[in-house]
């Protein structure tokens, strides 16, 4: 994963374990892209102090991520739904009742839902 898109995804799924300080400037400096010295004036905190809060933090994220696994499952998931949605749409639908044609679409759509979600 690439860096940023995986603190964002670790933030979404543990971001609200940390405190209430880690949480807001781990997401303004990776959900909202301000550097460590624009959050520092904002916050009325040294650039250090930031940089520790995203050192602490990020630390933290990935420690429950080693521990819990939720990021990885779930994209698993979404990969396993990505590679089922395509074989859904490699089937040749012209060999099929009207019937199963409703069905596919059905589980087609519902795929691309559970996808889109993520």
């Amino acid at each position: 994963m690439e860096k940023v898109h995986e603190i964002g995804l670790l933030l979404d799924f543990y971001g609200q374990l940390l405190t209430t300080r880690q949480y807001e400037i781990l997401d303004l400096h990776y959900n909202n892209d301000y550097s460590l010295a624009e959050i520092a004036e904002m916050l009325h905190i040294s650039r250090q102090g930031v940089f520790d809060n995203v050192k602490r933090g990020k630390s933290l994220l990935h420690n429950m991520e080693m521990k819990l696994g939720l990021v990885k499952k779930f994209s698993e998931q979404k990969e396993k739904a990505e590679e089922l949605l395509e074989t859904i749409r490699s089937i040749d639908a012209g060999k099929l009742t009207l019937k199963d044609k409703e069905h596919l679409d059905k589980v087609e759509k519902g795929i691309h839902e559970i996808i889109n979600k993520f």
